[in-house]
């Protein structure tokens, strides 16, 4: 696959093969894509939301009223969840949210997304990452020559400190490193500028 090669400084473009880009036939990989992604969000889940339900709320076990001549409902004790601060029935319990995902699903779910977003227009590549000092101008003038609007996640195969401090601080650019860029994070984004590094190490975690 053809991709737009950037210069450092953004200023111009060559288009450049990719022989060990992933290619896929039809719709391959979509469904597999979807499940990917929901178990990706499912894994980021805590699981820790807790009510209390009828037993383990405070509150003494003694009928509140008489059942008849009170000229009011019927009750029975205050832990009783129609009362204030009373149980609650059926509210969550900690619980492990988590789905598994086989090596072989994740390959293929990350080969879909990249074909996906190449496609689509939305993966762009630059030569390096390169800014003399930690200023956000820097880093801001490069991306805006690459990706003028709208959220763009910038990835590398290994971050310089003067770049990722450049970047890290631009309100629609997410940083990543090429070893951890997975379909979740490509499904996110519309734009993504990846250093010609990263995207040989994200290709070789691709066909592995």
């Amino acid at each position: 696959m053809k991709l737009k090669v950037y210069t450092a400084d953004g200023s111009s473009f060559a288009e450049k093969e990719f022989a060990t880009f992933p290619s896929l036939e039809g719709d391959k990989g979509a469904a597999l894509l979807k499940q990917t992604v929901i178990a990706y969000q499912a894994n980021k889940r805590q699981g820790t939301s807790k009510t209390k339900d009828y037993g383990e709320v405070a509150g003494s076990g003694k009928k509140i009223v008489r059942q008849k001549g009170s000229g009011g409902a019927r009750h029975g004790d205050k832990r009783a969840p129609q009362l204030y601060k009373g149980g609650v029935v059926f509210g969550p319990h900690p619980r492990d949210w988590s789905k598994g995902i086989t090596a072989s699903a994740r390959k293929l779910a990350l080969q879909r997304a990249l074909v996906d977003i190449a496609t689509d227009g939305g993966l762009s590549v630059i030569e390096r990452f390169e800014v003399a000092q930690p200023k956000t101008k820097l880093f801001n003038s490069v991306l805006e020559r690459i990706s003028p609007s709208g959220k763009v996640l910038v990835v590398d195969a290994a971050w310089a400190e003067n770049s990722a401090l450049a970047a890290r601080n631009i309100a629609r650019v997410s940083i990543t490193d090429a070893g951890t860029l997975n379909a979740l994070d490509l499904v996110r984004y519309q734009q993504v500028l990846i250093s010609e590094q990263g995207l040989q190490k994200v290709l070789e975690r691709a066909n592995a």
